[in-house]
C-alpha cells in the first residue's frame, strides 16, 4: 500500500544513494516511469539495427563488413538486456513488444532518418552512439539496479561503436575530395537530429522532474546536450569536420559552447510518426515479428517436450 510514510522512506533510500531492486517496494509511478523509459530504450536498440544493417553487404571492405556486423549484433544484445531488465518490473516481454509494434510505445526519433551513403553509417557510430554514451553513462548510475547494471555493459560496447565511427570519419577526411565531401554532408544531415536525441528542453520535458527526484536520471536533457556539444566541437576540429551551426561560439563566461536553435518542429513531427522512415521502420519490425512466429512456436514446443522428459525421468 502506498502512503506518506513509505513514500518518505523510499525517497530517503534514493537520497542515500541506495539501489532499488526488483522485489523491493517502490511507488507505482516510479515503476510505471521506469517501464516507459526502459522499454523505449530497448525498442530503440532493436530499431537501431535497421539503418546500419542495411549497409552490412555494402560496406567497402571485409574488415568494415565484420565491424558493422559486430556492431549490429551488439545492438540486438542491448535490446535483450533491456527487455530482461524491464521484465523485472512485472511486465512481460510479449506485452512490451505488443505495445511497441501495435500500440503507442515510442523509440528514439533518430532512427527514423535514412542512411543515404556509407558515410551516414560512420556518422551514426561517431555522433549517434557518442550521444548515447553521454546519456547512458549517467543511466549506469541510476537508482534502479537492473537498469543501472544493464547500462554498465551497454556503455562498454557503445564506446567501441563510437570509436570505430570516429575512426572511419577521420579516414574519410584524410581521403579524396569526394570522400571528404561525403563525410561532411553526412555530418550536416545528422548533427541536428543527434542533438534532438537528448529530448526536449528541460522546461518542455514533463517526466524529467520526477525522474531526477528519484535519481533515475542524474542530469537533465539540456545538461547532457551541452556536455555532448562541448565534446563534439573538439573532436570535429581535430579531424577537420565543420559542424553545421553558424551560431556555434565558445562562451568565455560559462566555459561552454553556445549553439543555435534546434528545429523542434521537425523533432515533434518525427515523434508523431511523420518522419521520412517511420512507416518503413515499423513495417520492417512487424514483418520480422510476424514472420518469426513459427520460431517462437517451435521454441515453446521444445521447452514443453524438455520439461515433460525431465518430469518423466524424476
Amino acid at each position: 500500500m502506498e502512503n506518506q510514510t513509505n513514500l518518505e522512506e523510499f525517497q530517503a533510500r534514493i537520497d542515500a544513494g541506495e539501489k532499488i531492486e526488483p522485489k523491493e517496494w517502490m511507488p507505482e509511478q516510479y515503476r510505471s516511469q521506469l517501464i516507459r523509459m526502459m522499454s523505449q530504450h530497448a525498442h530503440s536498440e532493436i530499431v537501431g539495427m535497421l539503418p546500419e544493417g542495411n549497409w552490412i553487404q555494402r560496406a567497402p571492405s571485409l574488415k568494415r563488413k565484420l565491424v558493422l556486423l559486430a556492431k549490429v549484433q551488439d545492438e540486438a544484445g542491448h535490446g535483450l538486456y533491456l527487455y530482461s531488465a524491464t521484465e523485472t518490473l512485472g511486465i512481460s516481454r510479449d506485452e512490451l513488444v505488443q505495445q511497441y509494434l501495435y500500440g503507442k510505445a515510442k523509440y528514439s526519433s533518430i532512427f527514423n532518418y535514412p542512411t543515404m551513403t556509407y558515410a551516414d553509417v560512420c556518422v551514426i557510430g561517431w555522433l549517434v552512439d557518442g550521444a548515447a554514451i553521454v546519456n547512458q553513462t549517467m543511466l549506469a548510475r541510476s537508482s534502479y539496479g537492473p537498469y543501472s547494471r544493464a547500462n554498465v555493459r551497454i556503455c562498454k560496447e557503445e564506446s567501441f561503436h563510437k570509436k570505430q565511427g570516429y575512426e572511419m570519419i577521420a579516414k574519410m577526411m584524410n581521403g579524396t575530395e569526394a570522400q571528404q565531401k561525403m563525410a561532411q554532408e553526412a555530418v550536416d544531415r545528422w548533427w541536428w537530429p543527434t542533438l534532438m536525441m537528448f529530448g526536449p528542453h528541460d522546461t518542455d520535458s514533463p517526466n524529467s522532474e520526477a525522474l531526477m527526484k528519484w535519481q533515475v536520471k542524474l542530469k537533465s536533457n539540456d545538461e547532457l546536450r551541452q556536455h555532448f556539444v562541448d565534446r563534439m566541437v573538439m573532436e570535429a576540429e581535430a579531424i577537420g569536420i565543420e559542424l553545421p551551426d553558424p551560431d556555434l561560439t565558445f562562451n568565455e563566461e560559462t566555459g561552454h559552447w553556445d549553439f543555435g536553435d534546434i528545429p523542434w518542429d521537425e523533432f515533434w513531427n518525427v515523434v508523431k510518426g511523420n518522419g521520412v522512415m517511420n512507416r518503413e521502420r515499423m513495417k520492417a519490425r512487424r514483418n520480422a515479428y510476424e514472420g518469426g512466429e513459427w520460431v517462437r512456436d517451435a521454441a515453446k514446443a521444445y521447452a514443453r517436450k524438455k520439461k515433460l522428459t525431465q518430469e518423466k525421468a524424476s
